[in-house]
């Protein structure tokens, strides 16, 4: 898990931080610098569900809350990404928003 060590404005009104992350989290990035999201385990705060169906309840499904579920593409190809720590798993999902 990172942290962030220090920050400072610029003139253009951004923000520039400097991050603290272990190797094996930095070797995640696999080398792309560019469209980096940085986000806190702590500002999740919606409820949701996992769900399981089929036979020996083998499909599982993240359940989408209601109150995240505008401008979603569905049937869509989506894209996912694995976060293991030492304490959680964290799943980050890319999914295109609808074209208004």
């Amino acid at each position: 898990m990172g942290r962030i060590l220090g920050t400072k404005t610029t003139k253009e009104g951004k923000v520039v931080f400097e991050i603290e992350l272990g190797y094996e989290e930095a070797l995640q990035l696999r080398g792309h610098i560019q469209n980096i999201h940085v986000f806190s385990e702590d500002v999740a705060d919606i409820k949701t569900n996992l769900s399981q169906r089929g036979k020996n309840e083998a499909t599982k499904y993240f359940l989408i809350p209601r109150e995240l579920r505008n401008n979603l593409k569905f049937n869509e190809k989506v894209k996912c990404q694995k976060i293991e720590t030492d304490s959680k798993i964290i799943f980050v999902y890319v999914v295109d928003k609808i074209n208004i």
